[in-house]
């Protein structure tokens, strides 16, 4: 028996989670398929194969699919079914998706059919698992899904690969599927009955979009929490805003570990003021900020469980369950309970970013930053210094809004309305990763910004946490003292946010207590 490689994740069909997809699809750790999982297919195939031999009447094994599933199909057509199921609903369009989404993309397949109510076969699974494991990536158009059926589409275009056709990259080479798999040692698959079916008919390509999404927008609300810090130091806001008595009373957790994050990281700062010293209470950008990304944290935490219960699913159709002795066709490829969450992840992670903008606008506004020079530039007229950075921010805020418009309101009847209702899941999880994207360079704008403050107010002022995050920026972008490009600096940071641990190193530097200064 093989040893097992302790860094593999170990796929049993109802335990994966959101970190697991992470380090598959980003990290490229292994997968191994878990013994008790590869127990369950073998006894449902075994079932699937009795049905066939009985001529039992089944959708998808012995008819036709979606209209044409009252069409019945003679055992000796059933590899021809598959096949051209594959072959007809390949028909995504649009640029690939990226390798890591393609990975998670394989990875929630060959979970969801290790629950064992496919009716698959073990060796299908394998061949999944082997081209992850060695770096065989289909090559999926990203458009084409009504997220429905699940993902049709842009799942076929994954299982083509697996037949010897399509198209996949092997260490970043485009190449036709049979010569990938050759090339990785593999050899293509021929289909049996149902699997094609079971293959195609599931939710994973919205699923695996969404939980690299999500994923990124969590980082992203601590991220909300240290640039707004950073913001509130340079614009000398009155810190009594953050007392954790006023949080008690409404007790979100999100907005309270938002103030908690803002209180902790500008303990010892000499930057922050007291209600009536300059000012009573500060705009809405800097006082509100807890409860705007504390918000958005409580929502993320809710569309994390549902993400992680579709993870560890079974979403095709039908369903086969060997233990009743039945097959039940239904509708778990249906996409809504990831739809409506992803819709719900476009507006959270928009709102991140609208809130960091109007920060970014007051740090660089003669009239509202108090003491700081227009624009951050100290020859203003001759030089630009961050003008034209708010208005980046602003345009990446304002196509956000346009994204934010819900993708699962829609629904265009297909299928000759046998699919009467469909959820646009796909298309929602799509445009919740270019807002997540879209947010990060809004954040790295801010944190440039609130930094080029900084180098006017003294960053020696600055509380414990904030200092840290000071040094680290400065680290990755020189103070700007005469125009130049920056599109370079707002990637290189926004790339550095997205690193896994980065804000680890910060927390490890920053004494948590209750308090505030």
């Amino acid at each position: 028996m093989p040893e097992k490689n302790s860094n593999a994740v170990v796929v049993q069909g109802h335990s994966l989670t959101l970190a697991e997809v992470v380090r598959v699809a980003r990290y490229h750790h292994p997968v191994e398929l878990g013994e008790e999982s590869c127990r369950r297919v073998e006894q449902t195939r075994r079932y699937v194969e009795r049905l066939l031999l009985e001529k039992k009447v089944v959708y998808g094994l012995t008819t036709g699919f979606g209209k044409f599933s009252d069409t019945y199909i003679s055992p000796e057509d059933t590899q021809l079914l598959q096949l051209n199921l594959i072959r007809s609903h390949s028909c995504g369009t649009g640029a690939p998706l990226p390798e890591e989404t393609v990975r998670a993309i394989l990875l929630l397949r060959i979970n969801a059919l290790s629950l064992g109510y496919s009716g698959i076969r073990p060796e299908v699974i394998r061949l999944m698992a082997d081209m992850l494991n060695r770096g065989v990536i289909p090559v999926i158009p990203e458009k084409g899904s009504l997220g429905a059926s699940g993902d049709l589409a842009p799942l076929s275009h994954m299982a083509l690969v697996l037949i010897g056709e399509g198209e996949a990259y092997v260490q970043g080479t485009r190449l036709p599927g049979a010569e990938a798999l050759a090339q990785a040692g593999l050899a293509p698959i021929v289909l049996e009955a149902k699997e094609g079916l079971a293959l195609i008919n599931g939710t994973q390509v919205m699923t695996a979009v969404g939980a690299l999404a999500c994923w990124d927008a969590m980082n992203l609300a601590d991220w909300a929490d240290c640039t707004a810090a950073l913001t509130c130091e340079a614009l000398l806001a009155v810190r009594d805003a953050f007392d954790p008595a006023a949080h008690a009373v409404r007790p979100h957790k999100g907005q309270q570990q938002s103030a908690g994050n803002i209180r902790h990281l500008t303990a010892g700062s000499t930057l922050m003021t007291h209600q009536g010293e300059k000012r009573v209470q500060d705009a809405y950008s800097l006082r509100c900020a807890p409860q705007v990304h504390g918000a958005s944290r409580d929502a993320l935490a809710y569309i994390a469980g549902r993400l992680t219960t579709e993870l560890n699913s079974a979403t095709d159709n039908p369903l086969i369950f060997t233990e009743l002795g039945r097959v039940i066709s239904g509708g778990n490829f249906h996409g809504q309970p990831v739809a409506l969450p992803m819709d719900h992840l476009a507006v959270c992670a928009a709102e991140l970013a609208s809130i960091a903008e109007r920060r970014i606008e007051r740090l660089v506004n003669p009239q509202l930053n108090e003491g700081l020079p227009p624009f951050l530039t100290g020859n203003g007229g001759l030089q630009s210094g961050f003008m034209i950075a708010q208005y980046t921010a602003a345009a990446l805020v304002s196509e956000n809004k346009a994204l934010a418009h819900p993708a699962s309101v829609d629904s265009i009847p297909s299928s000759g309305n046998q699919e009467d209702h469909v959820s646009m899941g796909t298309i929602a999880a799509r445009k919740a990763s270019e807002i997540v994207d879209n947010a990060y360079t809004v954040l790295a704008i801010e944190l440039l910004c609130a930094a080029q403050a900084l180098d006017y107010r003294g960053p020696q002022q600055l509380g414990r946490g904030t200092k840290w995050l000071y040094d680290r920026c400065r680290e990755l972008a020189a103070p700007v003292n005469e125009d130049r490009v920056l599109s370079g600096d707002f990637a290189t940071v926004a790339q550095w946010m997205k690193q896994p641990g980065v804000l680890d190193g910060l927390f490890a530097k920053v004494t948590f207590d209750s308090c505030v200064e």
